[in-house]
């Protein structure tokens, strides 16, 4: 006997497909009446509904999905963590989607609009430079979580959470400067990243400027690889070539604390101490900068309340149909042992 669908439910019950699929799915819009008189016809035919079909409803009415660049930067785990219960107590379905350093987010994002036609999206993480008929494509709300700004982009066509990356950088290398340090390097992503790597070189420069202390191009250290540079891995290889290049410096300004832990194997491998012989700072706040030894001088972002305030406005936007927004957090300078005052005498 050839198994009933949901087809035949329908016909049989005198409704459409969706109407059962609402039936099904336990959806406020389908009165009680008509679901019971569903659910009845399903028992009486020993309906199993299709768990994928069930599932892709789900997905289609109640989705949140989160696409993040750099998922092996440990900073988005805490992030991440608050996305998923915070979207689960919403009543959303959560789905985490990982898009490799060499793909285009806003084209991996259309492909799930069409695939599995979310209420909203958190772009999280990367380097994003897209033009305004680039945005003007995606056809849900969505916020760029961690990344402030698009240069030459209408701020009314998305929203932004993250920390002022200029100023916050500019305060990193101000603490270096106020502890003596003029030659200071940079281990920064990559040269063609205008976003988050863009915008902390461009505070590490305001700050030099603001001194008078000229600006060394060598000092600034981009990595070249088309690879995630927001790594352990590239930070350590940036220092060792740094270290082999044989400039002078005497700190170093790492652009998050994941390079800074990098960079500081490669200094001690090659013999120097920190901060005796260099001094370093990082950028994010991650718990292990605490317990690192020697303890590790950063600036720490507040993860997660800018995860909360991220959701916050999507949701603003997805129920309210609000205007969109741009909310910028204050980071901490948190000096600990890593940096010291350099002895000029």
């Amino acid at each position: 006997m050839k198994p009933i669908t949901i087809k035949d439910i329908a016909k049989k019950c005198g409704v459409g497909v969706s109407t059962v699929s609402r039936a099904i799915n336990n959806h406020p819009d389908i009165s009680e009446e008509t679901k019971s008189m569903i659910m009845e016809v399903i028992k009486e035919n020993n309906f199993v509904p299709n768990n994928s079909a069930r599932n892709l409803k789900l997905v289609q009415t109640k989705t949140i999905v989160v696409l993040i660049k750099g998922i092996d930067n440990p900073f988005f785990q805490n992030m991440i963590k608050v996305f998923e219960e915070e979207i689960q107590n919403r009543k959303y379905t959560f789905i985490l989607q990982r898009v490799d350093s060499n793909q285009d987010e806003v084209q991996v994002a259309l492909q799930l609009i069409k695939e599995r036609k979310p209420k909203g999206i958190v772009f999280l993480g990367g380097c994003f430079s897209h033009n305004e008929e680039t945005l003007k494509q995606i056809s849900v709300p969505f916020v760029l979580s961690t990344i402030s700004m698009i240069e030459d982009v209408d701020r009314d066509l998305y929203s932004s959470v993250s920390v002022d990356d200029i100023n916050e950088s500019k305060k990193a290398v101000d603490c270096l400067c106020d502890y003596g340090h003029k030659n200071i390097a940079i281990l920064a992503a990559h040269p063609w990243d205008k976003s988050i790597s863009g915008l902390r070189v461009e505070g590490y420069k305001k700050s030099l400027k603001e001194r008078n202390i000229p600006i060394n191009e060598n000092l600034i250290r981009y990595t070249l690889k088309n690879e995630n540079a927001f790594t352990m891995k590239n930070g350590y290889e940036l220092m060792k070539e740094l270290l082999e290049s044989n400039e002078k410096f005497s700190a170093v300004y790492a652009i998050s604390d994941s390079i800074a832990i990098g960079a500081i194997k490669a200094i001690l491998e090659s013999g120097k101490k920190i901060p005796e012989d260099y001094s370093i700072i990082g950028f994010d706040g991650l718990d292990i900068t605490y317990y690192y030894n020697p303890s590790i001088t950063t600036i720490r972002q507040p993860v997660e309340d800018m995860a909360v305030e991220t959701l916050n406005i999507l949701f603003d936007l997805i129920e309210n149909k609000s205007a969109n927004q741009h909310k910028l957090f204050q980071g901490e300078l948190m000096i600990r042992q890593s940096i010291a005052k350099l002895n000029n005498d």
